[in-house]
């Protein structure tokens, strides 16, 4: 029975040894830890700069629309009145061809005055 308990106190201490020798190995260091920690804080810091300046961004493009959104008005209004511009400047044309015949026909009925009276 000597041999038999001996033999189990041997497999135990070398099963109790390698139990120890591998949850030592799986366990990280003070030094990793902290530094594990650290590199923790200085994400944390870079993700809240990172929504900062997602945040500013997003600002940014608020009054780029907005500012986009007022040229289109300025630029429809433009085209109206480029528009209405254009319909003005065909009427002027109208009435500036209307007054040229009224010139001749005045022209033409002066001539016809002169030539009756001179013919008097």
């Amino acid at each position: 029975m000597d041999t038999h308990s001996g033999w189990l106190v041997r497999a135990l201490a070398v099963a109790a040894t390698g139990t120890v020798v591998g949850l030592l190995a799986t366990t990280a260091s003070a030094q990793e830890i902290r530094n594990d920690v650290q590199d923790l804080r200085q994400d944390r810091r870079d993700v809240r700069q990172d929504s900062r300046d997602i945040r500013g961004d997003r600002r940014e493009l608020r009054g780029d629309t907005k500012e986009i959104q007022g040229d289109r008005r300025d630029l429809k209004g433009d085209v109206k009145d480029r528009r209405g511009d254009a319909r003005d400047l065909r009427q002027d044309k109208r009435d500036r061809r209307q007054d040229v015949r009224d010139v001749h026909r005045d022209r033409r009925d002066l001539r016809r005055d002169v030539a009756e009276k001179s013919g008097k």
